[in-house]
C-alpha cells in the first residue's frame, strides 16, 4: 500500500508543476483534464502527508520514552503514544477506502424515474412523496431538477416520473435509492382506520455522455403527439410530445413536459442513453453479479431495500439493518444519515472482497 501511496503523490507533484504553468497545456480540455485528475488525489495525498506525519512523531515519541527517566513525563509520553496509535488506526482505514476503485459514474448527474406499484391510489400517493423527497434533498444540495415525462393520477398521486438531477457526484449519493420502497399508513380515503401497505420503485441511471453510447438514427422510431395531463385533459393542442422506440433492444422512453417538440425529442434521448448504457453495464457486470448482489449499491429495482412507516414514525432501510425513527424529516429530504449509513456499508463490504 505505502509504495502505492509514494506513487499517488509523485503523479500529484508533476500534475502540481504542470498545473503550475498552464500556457504550455495545449488546449483548455487538457487544463481540465489535468485539473481534475490533480484533484482527485487531493484527498489521499492529504492523508498520507498525515499519516507519515504521525509515523514520524510516533518513532520521536517512542526514541524519547526510551531515554527519559522522569515517571511524569513518561506518562505523558505514553499518553501521547496512545493517541498517535489510535490516530495510526483510523488513517490506516481512511487510506485503505480513499485506495478502493472509483465508481467511474460517481460524478455525474442522474436520471431518476419513480413508478406506482402495488396499492392503488394509495402507491401513486407515495410515490409522488417521495418525488418531493428527492426534489428537497437535490434543492438542499443545491443541484437542478429537470422534469422530462409525468403521468399524474386525478388526486395528485403519480403514476410515473422521470426527471433529471444535475449536479456533480449525484449519482455518489443517490445510487443508493433504487429499488422498491414501501410504505405502510392509513390512506386519507381510509374510513376504517386501517394501516394499508403501498409501494413504488425508483430507479436511478447515471447520465450517459453521447461518446459513451453512441446511437444509430436509423435504429429509431420516432413518433409525435399531443400532451394531455391528469386525467386526459389535453394541455396543447401541439404535436410536442416525444415517443422514441429504440428498435434493436425494444426500449421506448416518451418525453411530453417541455412545450417544443425539440426539446422533449433531446430529453428523451438523455434517457434512451442513459437506458441503454445501464444494459450495456448489466452484461459486463453478468460475470460478477453475485459480488455485486452483496453490495448495496447494485441497483436492482426488484429488490425491496426500504419501508417508511408513518403510524411508528420510523424508516427502515433492509439492506443494512438501519431503523431511523426521523420519518418526516426523511420524507422533507434529509437523507444524509441514510445515505451515509449506506455509504459506510458498502466501502466495508469493497475492503473485504481486496483485503
Amino acid at each position: 500500500m505505502l509504495q502505492r501511496l509514494d506513487n499517488l503523490v509523485e503523479k500529484y507533484e508533476e500534475l502540481n508543476l504542470i498545473l503550475s504553468q498552464p500556457e504550455t497545456i495545449a488546449d483548455q480540455a487538457k487544463y481540465q483534464k489535468y485539473a481534475k485528475a490533480h484533484a482527485d488525489l487531493a484527498d489521499v495525498v492529504t492523508t498520507y502527508q498525515e499519516y507519515k506525519s504521525v509515523l514520524q512523531q510516533l518513532d520521536d515519541s517512542h526514541e524519547m520514552l526510551a531515554e527519559e527517566k522522569d515517571e511524569d513525563f513518561r506518562q505523558l509520553l505514553n499518553e501521547e503514544l496512545s493517541e498517535l496509535e489510535n490516530r495510526k488506526t483510523v488513517l490506516e482505514q481512511e487510506l485503505k477506502i480513499l485506495l478502493l476503485p472509483k465508481d467511474p459514474n460517481d460524478e455525474k448527474s442522474v436520471i431518476m424515474e419513480i413508478r406506482a406499484g402495488t396499492g392503488g391510489d394509495e402507491a401513486a400517493l407515495f410515490a409522488a412523496d417521495l418525488f418531493r423527497m428527492y426534489v428537497r434533498f437535490a434543492e438542499e444540495k443545491g443541484w437542478k431538477i429537470d422534469l422530462m415525462d409525468s403521468n399524474y393520477t386525478d388526486i395528485g398521486g403519480i403514476k410515473e416520473i422521470i426527471f433529471v438531477i444535475d449536479g456533480q457526484g449525484a449519482y455518489s449519493r443517490l445510487k443508493y435509492e433504487s429499488g422498491v420502497h414501501r410504505v405502510q399508513r392509513i390512506p386519507s380515503t381510509e374510513s376504517g382506520g386501517r394501516i394499508h401497505t403501498s409501494a413504488a420503485t425508483v430507479a436511478v441511471l447515471p447520465e450517459a455522455e453521447e461518446v459513451e453510447i453512441d446511437i444509430d438514427p436509423n435504429d429509431l422510431k420516432v413518433d409525435v403527439y399531443c400532451s394531455s395531463g391528469p386525467g386526459g385533459q389535453s394541455v396543447n393542442t401541439t404535436q410536442s410530445a416525444v415517443r422514441i422506440t429504440h428498435n434493436p433492444t425494444g426500449l421506448v422512453v416518451t418525453c411530453q413536459d417541455e412545450k417544443s417538440q425539440h426539446k422533449n425529442k433531446a430529453q428523451a434521448l438523455r434517457v434512451l442513453r442513459a437506458r441503454l448504457k445501464e444494459l450495456l453495464e448489466e452484461e459486463q457486470n453478468a460475470e460478477v453479479a453475485g459480488e455485486r448482489k452483496s453490495q448495496v449499491g447494485s441497483g436492482d429495482r426488484s429488490e425491496r431495500i426500504r419501508t417508511y412507516n408513518f403510524p411508528q414514525g420510523r424508516v427502515s432501510d433492509h439492506r443494512i439493518n438501519l431503523t431511523l425513527h426521523k420519518l418526516d424529516a426523511i420524507m422533507e429530504g434529509q437523507l444524509d444519515e441514510l445515505i451515509e449509513a449506506l455509504i459506510t456499508y458498502d466501502q466495508t463490504q469493497l475492503l473485504k472482497q481486496v483485503e
